[in-house]
């Protein structure tokens, strides 16, 4: 297999799949209370829904080999932000240490470059997720700041790092 990985829009078939990948306890533990848990194709559609009013899209799914691994998205700022971008993925448990996500960054922040006018890219992270500031870190992010007791997050007060790249 030659590990081909492409970001591309979410589709209405994505669902069963999406939600598949996404009900699972290890992922909801390192994202935002907004993202169900347990996740249901209902979640899904939901969310592409949501979605559907953003050009260019916003969130897109992570193909790896051609089947779903994960999704990554962006959160466009406004304002005295609007120089700002944050960006946030995640990878399905089955697909973690393949390096799925970190040639996923690489290509949204090709997708951001294209589509957004912006300067900074960054993203959060909470204090025990390893895995992801390493993504971040190659991919050229570097630690700007950690948030002390910052996230509430399963009945537990966390920490969470502020990692940013400048484009």
């Amino acid at each position: 297999m030659n590990n081909t990985i492409v970001l591309r829009p979410w589709q209405k078939e994505d669902a069963g799949q999406l939600a598949s990948l996404a009900n699972n306890y290890n992922i909801w533990l390192n994202v935002r209370d907004r993202f169900p848990h347990p996740y249901t194709i209902r979640d899904a559609l939901d969310w592409f829904a949501y979605n559907r009013e953003f050009t260019p899209a916003r969130t897109l799914a992570i193909m790896y080999n051609g089947s779903i691994a994960g999704s990554v998205g962006v959160l466009v700022k406004e304002d005295v932000y609007r120089k700002s971008i944050e960006v946030g993925y995640f990878i399905g448990e089955q697909y973690w240490g393949r390096g799925i996500a970190t040639r996923a960054m690489a290509l949204l922040l090709d997708y951001i470059r294209s589509n957004f006018s912006v300067v900074r890219v960054y993203a959060k992270v909470f204090e025990h997720n390893a895995a992801s500031m390493k993504v971040l870190e190659k991919n050229g992010f570097h630690l700007e700041s950690v948030r002390y007791k910052s996230v509430f997050k399963n009945n537990v007060l966390l920490n969470d790092q502020v990692w940013v790249k400048f484009i």
